[in-house]
């Protein structure tokens, strides 16, 4: 991936810090930018659509359950 691409991705959706990561069903995981707090999808499997920001953080513009 390079910054810019279009992530779509499914994976676990965790707390980390002051932020969320989502933990990928590919392996890895990726740091979100989130405009809002998805609290109720904390620890569940989803799926995340946004841009590659580079340096491992997607600007997430949108998590749903998966």
């Amino acid at each position: 991936m390079a910054q810019g691409d279009w992530i779509d991705e499914t994976g676990m959706l965790l707390r980390e810090g002051g932020g969320f990561v989502l933990q990928r069903d590919a392996g890895g995981r990726w740091q979100l930018a989130l405009g809002r707090m998805p609290v109720d999808l904390v620890e569940k499997r989803v799926r995340i659509v946004g841009i590659d920001a580079g340096n491992g953080v997607v600007e997430a513009e949108g998590v749903a359950p998966a």
